[in-house]
């Protein structure tokens, strides 16, 4: 296969996924804010975020992971593997989320309500989680289970039950910022 091709396929995929994913509609469930590093996370209606620092009043402000996120389908999968029913504050994310699929998402953009947030990476799972409880930790580790960071791109408002999607307006966003290939 020719460079070009290759490249056009990959292009013509992109599309094609950014354009199914625009058309899934999650849901902003749940907002927890952060006081401090290892301290109680505290249950919020709404928060308010800065562009390139996260959630005013969270203890993490700027670099790549100044917000956090948990697919809620995929931590209710985990809690019913470990045959529990663990409340998701134990995973100490920020932002809990439903109908919108996280796995392999860094460099996509997740339009939060108002807000955009481009997902820097993949939040792996910490010991904290088997002080929750055991066995925690190795069940979130495949797929995602632990949810992903990212960088707020837009000043705004957020609040639960604000829609949730994939935005759609450059899907090229991903290529350019993180697949070495482009450069």
């Amino acid at each position: 296969m020719t460079p070009e091709r290759d490249t056009s396929e990959r292009d013509t995929a992109a599309r094609d996924a950014a354009a199914r994913d625009a058309a899934a509609r999650g849901t902003l469930e749940r907002i927890w804010i952060k006081r401090a590093k290892r301290g109680p996370m505290d249950a919020r209606p709404s928060a308010s975020l800065r562009a390139n620092l996260g959630l005013v009043g969270n203890a993490n402000q700027g670099g790549r992971r100044q917000v956090t996120i948990l697919d809620a389908d995929r931590w209710n999968a985990i809690a019913h593997a470990l045959g529990t029913d663990v409340d998701p504050s134990v995973r100490r994310a920020n932002l809990l989320v439903r109908g919108v699929d996280l796995t392999a998402s860094r460099g996509r953009v997740l339009r939060v309500g108002n807000v955009r947030i481009q997902i820097a990476g993949e939040t792996k799972p910490c010991y904290q989680m088997d002080e929750a409880l055991p066995g925690l930790q190795t069940a979130m580790r495949p797929d995602w289970g632990g949810g992903a960071f990212g960088i707020v791109l837009d000043d705004g408002d957020i609040a639960t039950g604000d829609a949730v999607t994939w935005d759609a307006a450059d899907p090229e966003m991903h290529r350019r910022l993180f697949d070495k290939r482009a450069e």
